[in-house]
């Protein structure tokens, strides 16, 4: 009955791009799991979409902040205004397939410490010329406590059914990720000093240090077009990825290891990104990875490191419709 089937919370959170998110609310019109609850935030765009988006999806829970709280924040409003007892995170530039929260929904079942899944990502078929399902996301490995670097499983590879069964990895991939409602309550919410990047993999950490399982569930799947609101090439991209590395690494990693990873960075990572920056005459992208280094050594940084409070609702300002 599908009554006695889990809400799930689709969470997604927008800003900007009206017509994408209109496309990912369309792949949920699609889906045939009864028991979903759809709640889009938006992050402060100009123009409020929330007509546009209630005319694809008129039972949207619909957020709007009047300020932009970044990828963590804005999903932190979804959270608080969410019922489910599963949440799942998705990008506004998503397009869900069929039969996916099922068989997510199945290894919850199968697996009591799950604490967060990610299905198979795509690159969507729009965005590639391969012919065939190009995998985004498979996976990762752990990210290496010495040079902060780690790879994503399967990454541009096609899809030739390599990838059957679920298995564990290091963290989950923020653009599609399912969590139990529990692992919010124990462990808390999206650590919102990261803004973008680094959130999923550093509350990733925090879950395992509570005793849950991080897996992947390739069968099930989801599209992906990946970057639209920030832009795959643009400063700020530059600065949150380089200044969350760095954060990610201060506040997941023993003294040690962060020790060695400074010499690591100030002796080869930062002088061959904006050397390599300087040479394509990308000023701009080697001031952004400058300033995202000097950020730790302000003092605002320091508190960062703490253990972060479970904000409210009422921290932020918003407005929030259902209809």
């Amino acid at each position: 009955m599908p009554e006695n089937r889990p809400l799930v919370s689709i969470i997604s959170v927008s800003y900007k791009q009206a017509e994408v998110t209109c496309a990912m609310l369309n792949s949920l019109n699609t889906l045939s799991y009864p028991r979903l609850e759809v709640i889009v935030v938006d992050n402060a765009s100009p123009e409020d979409p929330h007509q546009e988006l209630l005319a694809v999806y008129p039972d949207l829970i619909y957020i709007r902040s009047e300020k932009n709280l970044g990828f963590s924040g804005g999903n932190n409003l979804g959270i608080q205004a969410s019922r489910g007892e599963y949440l799942f995170f998705v990008n506004n530039d998503t397009e869900l397939i069929e039969g996916s929260i099922e068989q997510l929904l199945a290894l919850f079942e199968a697996r009591p410490q799950l604490g967060a899944v990610s299905p198979l990502i795509y690159h969507h078929p729009d965005y590639h010329h391969q012919k065939g399902e190009l995998i985004q996301y498979a996976g990762t490995t752990p990210v290496n406590p010495y040079t902060a670097r780690n790879e994503t499983i399967g990454a541009e590879t096609l899809d030739r059914g390599q990838y059957k069964m679920p298995y564990p990895t290091a963290y989950v991939h923020g653009a599609a990720m399912m969590v139990r409602r529990e692992v919010v309550e124990k462990v808390g919410m999206m650590p919102e000093i990261f803004f973008l990047y680094y959130e999923e993999l550093d509350w990733c950490e925090k879950m395992r240090e509570a005793g849950y399982e991080i897996y992947v569930e390739p069968r099930a799947k989801i599209h992906h077009k990946e970057s639209v609101s920030v832009g795959k090439m643009s400063t700020l991209k530059t600065y949150y990825l380089n200044r969350n590395r760095i954060l990610f690494m201060r506040r997941n990693r023993s003294s040690r290891q962060v020790w060695w990873f400074s010499l690591f960075l100030i002796f080869m990572t930062f002088p061959k990104n904006v050397i390599l920056h300087l040479i394509r005459g990308e000023w701009a992208h080697a001031r952004a990875f400058t300033q995202a280094v000097l950020w730790h050594l302000k003092s605002e940084s320091r508190a960062a490191i703490k253990p972060l409070p479970v904000l409210t609702v009422a921290s932020h300002s918003s407005s929030k419709t259902k209809v």
